[in-house]
């Protein structure tokens, strides 16, 4: 059985294009693509979030009165969590939330996640959809004929003209074979890319 991506519709001139089973009929490894998803929903996290603790609250070096004798509850320092002005108990730090995922888990997911777009109708291939000019009126007659709501675009390489044309048309993603994001993936209803990204894309995870 030779295995075909459809073009994106009968006016393009690609036409159907064959692609290789090895990358485009493997199951669907739910845990793996899950595994794949978070790893990237997690590495785009800031992490940034940080608070000072009672060692990074300034001052508090001398002890506010002594141990005995005045009445008052001993403190040995004011920036002690339990005052105002003291640091916070259990306080944030900066961290990376990235995960680890070896090079051969990520072939397998990213290809069940082609082949299960393949198997739904989903994966469509266009030469033509690369615009002329940057113009996004050029770019939405092109996915006039798409039924989709939210659509991802994959070239081989980036392309000037298409970047800025997709800027105002809402629920388009562009990218590359360089830089696919798993969870725009899944999550598109559509996924256009050109002949020579799928062939780029065969030539990377066959």
């Amino acid at each position: 059985m030779v295995l075909q991506v459809k073009a994106i519709s009968d006016k393009d001139s690609v036409g159907a294009v064959a692609v290789s089973e090895a990358v485009f009929d493997q199951p669907f490894n739910e845990t793996l693509v899950h595994q794949l998803v978070t790893k990237y929903l997690a590495g785009a996290r800031a992490g940034t979030k940080a608070q000072k603790n009672r060692s990074a609250v300034s001052g508090g070096g001398i002890k506010p009165w002594r141990q005995k004798g005045n009445g008052r509850a001993r403190a040995g320092t004011s920036r002690s969590p339990l005052w105002r002005t003291g640091g916070v108990t259990f306080a944030a730090q900066p961290r990376n939330h990235d995960q680890k995922l070896n090079k051969k888990m990520f072939k397998i997911a990213v290809k069940s996640i082609f082949s299960e777009l393949l198997r739904q109708d989903r994966l469509v291939v266009s030469n033509d959809i690369i615009p002329a000019s940057p113009k996004t009126k050029e770019l939405a007659a092109k996915l006039v004929d798409v039924d989709a709501n939210r659509i991802m675009i994959v070239t081989h390489d980036i392309n000037e003209n298409l970047e800025l044309a997709s800027r105002n048309i809402p629920n388009l993603s562009v990218t590359t074979t360089n830089y696919l994001n798993p969870a725009y993936l899944v999550g598109a209803d559509k996924v256009i890319m050109t002949e020579q990204a799928l062939k780029q894309l065969e030539e990377r995870l066959g």
